[in-house]
Protein backbone atom coordinates (compact mmCIF):
# COMPACT_ATOMS: atom_id res chain seq x y z
CA UNK A 1 0.00 0.00 0.00
CA UNK A 2 1.13 3.33 0.37
CA UNK A 3 3.46 4.27 2.85
CA UNK A 4 2.46 7.75 4.98
CA UNK A 5 4.81 10.04 4.21
CA UNK A 6 5.58 12.27 1.01
CA UNK A 7 8.54 10.54 -1.34
CA UNK A 8 9.03 13.60 -2.83
CA UNK A 9 7.25 17.08 -3.81
CA UNK A 10 8.36 17.94 -7.23
CA UNK A 11 8.94 21.67 -7.96
CA UNK A 12 9.51 22.96 -11.58
CA UNK A 13 12.14 25.76 -11.70
CA UNK A 14 13.72 27.81 -13.82
CA UNK A 15 17.07 27.64 -12.38
CA UNK A 16 17.95 24.67 -11.09
CA UNK A 17 21.60 25.53 -9.94
CA UNK A 18 20.38 28.84 -8.46
CA UNK A 19 17.15 27.35 -6.48
CA UNK A 20 19.23 24.56 -4.85
CA UNK A 21 21.60 27.05 -3.75
CA UNK A 22 18.95 28.43 -1.73
CA UNK A 23 17.96 25.04 -0.10
CA UNK A 24 21.27 24.45 0.46
CA UNK A 25 22.86 27.27 1.87
CA UNK A 26 20.26 29.81 3.49
CA UNK A 27 17.47 26.77 4.15
CA UNK A 28 20.38 23.99 5.91
CA UNK A 29 18.74 21.33 3.61
CA UNK A 30 20.82 18.23 3.12
CA UNK A 31 21.19 17.49 -0.63
CA UNK A 32 21.46 14.11 -3.16
CA UNK A 33 21.62 14.16 -6.40
CA UNK A 34 19.62 11.63 -7.94
CA UNK A 35 19.49 10.12 -11.45
CA UNK A 36 16.67 10.38 -13.52
CA UNK A 37 17.34 9.01 -17.01
CA UNK A 38 17.97 12.37 -18.07
CA UNK A 39 20.50 13.96 -15.84
CA UNK A 40 21.50 14.50 -12.04
CA UNK A 41 17.84 15.88 -10.14
CA UNK A 42 18.82 17.38 -6.68
CA UNK A 43 16.31 16.32 -4.11
CA UNK A 44 16.41 17.84 -0.78
CA UNK A 45 16.03 16.31 2.41
CA UNK A 46 13.17 18.11 4.98
CA UNK A 47 11.04 16.68 7.64
CA UNK A 48 10.51 13.04 6.41
CA UNK A 49 9.79 14.17 3.25
CA UNK A 50 12.10 15.85 0.41
CA UNK A 51 12.12 18.21 -2.63
CA UNK A 52 12.66 17.74 -6.32
CA UNK A 53 14.32 20.51 -8.28
CA UNK A 54 13.25 19.59 -12.00
CA UNK A 55 13.96 21.70 -14.93
CA UNK A 56 11.19 22.87 -17.27
CA UNK A 57 10.93 20.70 -20.46
CA UNK A 58 12.33 17.21 -18.13
CA UNK A 59 11.08 14.38 -19.55
CA UNK A 60 9.34 13.22 -16.57
CA UNK A 61 7.23 16.00 -16.64
CA UNK A 62 4.43 16.67 -19.01
CA UNK A 63 5.74 18.69 -22.42
CA UNK A 64 3.87 22.31 -20.72
CA UNK A 65 5.20 22.11 -17.36
CA UNK A 66 5.64 25.56 -16.16
CA UNK A 67 7.34 26.83 -12.89
CA UNK A 68 5.87 25.75 -9.53
CA UNK A 69 4.79 23.29 -7.53
CA UNK A 70 4.33 20.64 -9.97
CA UNK A 71 3.41 16.88 -8.48
CA UNK A 72 3.73 14.97 -5.89
CA UNK A 73 5.26 11.65 -5.32
CA UNK A 74 3.58 8.69 -2.70
CA UNK A 75 6.41 6.06 -2.08
CA UNK A 76 4.70 2.24 -2.35
CA UNK A 77 6.35 -0.64 -1.84
CA UNK A 78 4.42 -3.12 -4.18
CA UNK A 79 3.50 -0.29 -7.19
CA UNK A 80 1.02 -2.29 -8.65
CA UNK A 81 -0.63 -3.16 -5.39
CA UNK A 82 -0.88 0.33 -4.57
CA UNK A 83 -2.27 1.53 -8.08
CA UNK A 84 -4.57 -1.03 -8.22
CA UNK A 85 -6.10 -0.64 -4.27
CA UNK A 86 -6.69 3.37 -5.16
CA UNK A 87 -8.49 2.24 -8.23
CA UNK A 88 -6.88 5.60 -9.87
CA UNK A 89 -6.39 5.31 -13.19
CA UNK A 90 -3.03 5.90 -14.82
CA UNK A 91 -1.91 9.05 -16.83
CA UNK A 92 0.44 6.34 -18.73
CA UNK A 93 1.94 2.90 -18.25
CA UNK A 94 4.90 2.36 -15.80
CA UNK A 95 8.29 4.65 -16.67
CA UNK A 96 11.34 4.92 -14.50
CA UNK A 97 11.86 8.33 -11.92
CA UNK A 98 14.22 8.93 -9.38
CA UNK A 99 17.19 6.65 -8.62
CA UNK A 100 15.77 4.20 -11.73
CA UNK A 101 13.10 3.42 -9.38
CA UNK A 102 9.45 2.42 -11.55
CA UNK A 103 6.81 5.23 -10.76
CA UNK A 104 3.06 5.47 -11.96
CA UNK A 105 1.41 8.98 -12.60
CA UNK A 106 -1.93 9.21 -12.29
CA UNK A 107 -4.76 10.38 -14.17
CA UNK A 108 -4.91 14.32 -13.26
CA UNK A 109 -8.49 14.49 -14.43
CA UNK A 110 -9.47 11.93 -11.93
CA UNK A 111 -7.34 12.89 -8.82
CA UNK A 112 -8.74 17.01 -8.36
CA UNK A 113 -6.39 18.45 -10.43
CA UNK A 114 -3.59 17.46 -8.57
CA UNK A 115 -0.35 15.56 -10.20
CA UNK A 116 0.13 12.33 -8.27
CA UNK A 117 2.92 10.00 -8.91
CA UNK A 118 3.19 6.19 -7.21
CA UNK A 119 6.95 5.62 -6.90
CA UNK A 120 9.03 3.21 -5.54
CA UNK A 121 10.84 4.17 -2.38
CA UNK A 122 13.98 6.15 -2.60
CA UNK A 123 16.81 6.69 -0.44
CA UNK A 124 18.02 10.13 0.93
CA UNK A 125 20.00 11.57 3.79
CA UNK A 126 18.34 12.23 6.93
CA UNK A 127 17.11 15.66 8.07
CA UNK A 128 18.30 16.59 11.26
CA UNK A 129 16.73 18.88 13.83
CA UNK A 130 18.06 21.81 14.58
CA UNK A 131 18.22 23.91 11.37
CA UNK A 132 16.10 27.10 9.95
CA UNK A 133 13.53 24.71 8.53
CA UNK A 134 11.53 21.77 10.23
CA UNK A 135 9.82 20.24 7.49
CA UNK A 136 7.33 20.24 4.98
CA UNK A 137 3.96 22.55 6.87
CA UNK A 138 1.79 22.16 4.30
CA UNK A 139 1.56 22.03 -0.01
CA UNK A 140 -1.79 24.42 -0.54
CA UNK A 141 -4.28 23.47 -3.59
CA UNK A 142 -5.96 25.76 -5.92
CA UNK A 143 -9.44 23.94 -5.67
CA UNK A 144 -13.42 25.08 -6.77
CA UNK A 145 -14.82 22.51 -4.38
CA UNK A 146 -12.87 21.75 -1.22
CA UNK A 147 -16.11 18.85 -0.77
CA UNK A 148 -15.10 17.20 -3.79
CA UNK A 149 -11.43 16.97 -2.88
CA UNK A 150 -12.08 15.93 0.93
CA UNK A 151 -14.30 13.20 -0.99
CA UNK A 152 -11.12 11.64 -2.82
CA UNK A 153 -7.75 12.26 -0.68
CA UNK A 154 -10.12 11.30 2.34
CA UNK A 155 -12.97 9.29 1.36
CA UNK A 156 -10.29 7.33 -1.39
CA UNK A 157 -7.13 8.06 -0.26
CA UNK A 158 -7.83 7.42 3.38
CA UNK A 159 -6.28 10.44 4.55
CA UNK A 160 -7.22 12.12 7.32
CA UNK A 161 -8.95 15.72 7.71
CA UNK A 162 -6.74 18.13 10.27
CA UNK A 163 -9.47 20.51 10.01
CA UNK A 164 -11.97 22.72 8.06
CA UNK A 165 -12.05 26.49 7.79
CA UNK A 166 -14.01 29.49 6.37
CA UNK A 167 -12.06 32.81 5.65
CA UNK A 168 -13.74 35.83 5.16
CA UNK A 169 -12.96 39.74 4.78
CA UNK A 170 -16.01 41.85 5.40
CA UNK A 171 -16.61 45.80 5.12
CA UNK A 172 -18.33 46.93 8.04
CA UNK A 173 -19.79 50.56 7.87
CA UNK A 174 -20.99 52.72 10.58
CA UNK A 175 -23.81 55.61 10.79
CA UNK A 176 -23.30 57.75 13.60
CA UNK A 177 -26.60 60.63 14.23
CA UNK A 178 -24.55 63.49 16.12
CA UNK A 179 -27.31 65.94 17.95
CA UNK A 180 -26.35 69.04 19.91
CA UNK A 181 -29.63 68.15 21.99
CA UNK A 182 -29.48 63.83 21.94
CA UNK A 183 -26.05 63.63 22.22
CA UNK A 184 -24.34 60.62 19.06
CA UNK A 185 -25.87 57.26 18.22
CA UNK A 186 -24.21 54.84 16.67
CA UNK A 187 -25.24 51.91 13.84
CA UNK A 188 -23.91 49.25 12.52
CA UNK A 189 -24.96 48.22 9.34
CA UNK A 190 -24.73 44.60 8.06
CA UNK A 191 -21.13 43.50 7.41
CA UNK A 192 -20.34 43.46 3.36
CA UNK A 193 -18.48 40.43 2.08
CA UNK A 194 -15.55 41.18 0.26
CA UNK A 195 -13.29 37.91 -0.40
CA UNK A 196 -14.12 34.42 0.87
CA UNK A 197 -12.43 30.94 0.73
CA UNK A 198 -13.38 27.36 2.20
CA UNK A 199 -10.15 25.56 3.36
CA UNK A 200 -9.35 22.10 3.86
CA UNK A 201 -6.81 20.31 5.39
CA UNK A 202 -5.46 16.66 4.64
CA UNK A 203 -2.97 15.41 6.54
CA UNK A 204 -0.36 13.18 4.37
CA UNK A 205 2.46 11.87 6.84
CA UNK A 206 3.57 14.95 8.80
CA UNK A 207 2.02 17.64 6.59
CA UNK A 208 -0.69 19.03 5.06
CA UNK A 209 -2.51 19.33 1.83
CA UNK A 210 -4.54 23.03 1.91
CA UNK A 211 -7.07 23.04 -0.48
CA UNK A 212 -9.02 26.87 -1.06
CA UNK A 213 -11.55 27.41 -2.85
CA UNK A 214 -13.26 30.40 -3.76
CA UNK A 215 -15.87 31.12 -1.68
CA UNK A 216 -17.30 35.07 -3.16
CA UNK A 217 -18.69 34.84 -6.32
CA UNK A 218 -19.02 38.50 -6.65
CA UNK A 219 -14.71 38.40 -6.23
CA UNK A 220 -12.69 38.50 -9.81
CA UNK A 221 -9.26 37.14 -9.74
CA UNK A 222 -7.50 40.28 -9.62
CA UNK A 223 -4.33 40.18 -7.02
CA UNK A 224 -2.10 42.82 -6.45
CA UNK A 225 1.66 40.67 -7.11
CA UNK A 226 4.29 40.97 -5.34
CA UNK A 227 2.66 42.57 -2.00
CA UNK A 228 1.78 40.88 1.39
CA UNK A 229 -1.73 39.34 0.97
CA UNK A 230 -5.36 39.62 3.12
CA UNK A 231 -8.35 37.43 2.70
CA UNK A 232 -9.33 39.17 -0.46
CA UNK A 233 -6.13 39.34 -2.20
CA UNK A 234 -5.79 35.44 -1.33
CA UNK A 235 -9.40 34.76 -3.15
CA UNK A 236 -7.79 36.32 -6.16
CA UNK A 237 -4.95 34.59 -6.35
CA UNK A 238 -6.49 31.31 -6.53
CA UNK A 239 -9.24 32.47 -8.67
CA UNK A 240 -6.69 33.54 -11.18
CA UNK A 241 -4.99 30.29 -10.55
CA UNK A 242 -7.90 28.26 -11.83
CA UNK A 243 -8.81 30.49 -14.34
CA UNK A 244 -5.19 30.27 -16.33
CA UNK A 245 -4.04 26.80 -15.39
CA UNK A 246 -6.83 24.78 -13.54
CA UNK A 247 -6.95 23.26 -10.82
CA UNK A 248 -3.63 22.22 -8.99
CA UNK A 249 -1.14 22.97 -6.81
CA UNK A 250 -0.44 26.32 -6.18
CA UNK A 251 2.24 26.98 -3.10
CA UNK A 252 4.67 25.35 -0.56
CA UNK A 253 4.61 25.76 2.93
CA UNK A 254 7.72 25.32 5.50
CA UNK A 255 7.65 25.56 8.55
CA UNK A 256 10.12 26.77 10.90
CA UNK A 257 11.06 27.69 14.48
CA UNK A 258 12.05 31.07 14.06
CA UNK A 259 10.17 33.11 10.71
CA UNK A 260 11.74 36.27 11.80
CA UNK A 261 15.21 34.99 11.64
CA UNK A 262 14.63 32.62 8.29
CA UNK A 263 12.80 35.65 6.19
CA UNK A 264 15.72 38.30 7.62
CA UNK A 265 18.71 35.69 6.37
CA UNK A 266 16.92 35.06 2.99
CA UNK A 267 16.62 39.03 2.85
CA UNK A 268 20.08 39.44 3.97
CA UNK A 269 21.19 37.10 0.79
CA UNK A 270 19.09 39.03 -1.41
CA UNK A 271 16.53 36.88 -2.34
CA UNK A 272 13.42 38.82 -3.46
CA UNK A 273 10.99 38.82 -0.71
CA UNK A 274 7.65 39.83 0.19
CA UNK A 275 7.75 39.51 3.65
CA UNK A 276 10.76 40.34 5.83
CA UNK A 277 8.17 39.61 8.68
CA UNK A 278 6.03 37.30 9.95
CA UNK A 279 2.58 37.90 9.90
CA UNK A 280 -0.58 36.60 10.79
CA UNK A 281 -2.06 33.18 8.86
CA UNK A 282 -4.59 30.54 9.43
CA UNK A 283 -4.20 28.10 12.28
CA UNK A 284 -3.12 30.76 14.66
CA UNK A 285 0.46 30.53 12.77
CA UNK A 286 2.73 33.51 11.45
CA UNK A 287 3.47 33.19 7.79
CA UNK A 288 5.72 35.00 5.25
CA UNK A 289 6.02 34.66 1.69
CA UNK A 290 9.38 34.94 -0.72
CA UNK A 291 8.80 36.31 -4.03
CA UNK A 292 8.01 33.78 -6.52
CA UNK A 293 11.45 34.92 -8.23
CA UNK A 294 13.45 34.36 -5.17
CA UNK A 295 12.56 30.15 -6.04
CA UNK A 296 12.78 29.70 -9.58
CA UNK A 297 9.13 30.72 -9.78
CA UNK A 298 7.96 28.81 -7.04
CA UNK A 299 5.87 30.31 -4.79
CA UNK A 300 7.04 28.97 -1.31
CA UNK A 301 5.90 30.36 2.14
CA UNK A 302 7.23 30.34 5.43
CA UNK A 303 5.27 29.43 8.77
CA UNK A 304 5.74 29.57 12.37
CA UNK A 305 3.16 27.77 14.38
CA UNK A 306 3.24 25.06 17.32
Amino acid sequence: MIAKDLAWVGLVVTDVAATAKVFERQLGLPRADLESGAGAVPVFSIGRSALALFPVGHPLLESDARPGVHHIALAAVDLDSAAKAIRIPAARGKTKGLMGRDIIALDRAATVGVRLMLTEPIVLPRHSAGGPLERIDHLGVASTDVGEDEALFSGKLGFPVESRQTDMEVNMAVESFTSDKYGVVYHSREPEPVGGLRICFISVGNCEIEFLANFNPRQGGAVERGQPGNTKQDQGAITRFVNSRGRGLHHIALKTPDINATLGAMAKAGLEMIDTQGRPGSRRALIGFSHPRALGGVLMHLVQRA
